[in-house]
């Protein structure tokens, strides 16, 4: 099976794709098959030709729901072209409005779990591993853009662009601050405020030193119903 770990603009985009009968009918039958499946199975499942079948088919795998090779079905080669066979990817499929990524804390989490050093406290540990998980996404941005030396209003605009992806919905209140209107740990940030912003707060100055971002920092400012923490100009 293929991984992915679907954003929230993938899973719409594969929720519209799985909006149609026809496709969420072939879908659902490949899911339960357990076993690659040819276009002449897919077909029949559903009652559709052996054309249409591969029209709807190529849109799932493009929507990363399904990947696709070309191998004999059942094993047995016969003349002639290898037929094409789809696969379930083991992609999770959610979307939440505002945006939730219950999925990087428990990352987070775990790592620190694994990597927890004997002078350290848990919290301790959980703290430095959200650092380095923060600094590990600054670090990739910065190879990906290459964007030179970082002012501070480049530094926002680069920081919110890769933040959004992450469901932080920033804001641009002023052109040297970044208001973060969505906690993406809400609501379990109201389980343990001072913990689950901590490492919001580690995550963020570690992203912002692997972008090498020295004109801005990360502050805690905490605001009913938003982030607590806010990018500003140094």
């Amino acid at each position: 099976m293929v991984s992915s770990d679907e954003p929230v603009a993938g899973s719409m985009a594969a929720i519209a794709v799985l909006a149609d009968d026809l496709r969420r009918g072939m879908y659902e039958f490949i899911r339960r098959a357990r076993r690659p499946i040819g276009r002449d199975e897919a077909a029949a499942a559903v009652g559709i030709s052996r054309k249409l079948a591969a029209f709807h088919l190529d849109k799932l795998v493009d929507a990363g729901l399904l990947c696709a090779r070309f191998e004999p079905v059942g094993g047995i080669r016969k003349v002639g072209r290898t037929p094409k066979v789809y696969e379930p990817t083991d992609a999770h499929i959610g979307v939440s409005i505002p945006p939730r990524r219950p999925d990087l804390l428990a990352d987070i989490l775990l790592d620190a779990v694994l990597s927890e050093g004997d002078q350290e406290t848990a919290i301790e540990a959980a703290m430095r591993t959200a650092h380095e998980r923060g600094h590990r996404l600054g670090t990739e941005e910065r190879i990906r853009s290459r964007p030179g030396r970082l002012g501070a209003e480049r530094a926002l605009t680069r920081t919110e662009d890769v933040l959004a992806r992450y469901g932080f919905e920033p804001d641009r209140e002023t052109p040297t601050c970044v208001r973060l209107r969505n906690c993406p740990f809400h609501p379990l940030t109201a389980r343990s405020p001072q913990l689950v912003c901590g490492l919001n707060h580690a995550f963020l100055r570690g992203f912002l030193a692997g972008l090498e971002a020295r004109s801005v920092e990360a502050v805690l400012e905490p605001r009913p119903g938003e982030c607590c923490v806010a990018l500003r100009s140094t």
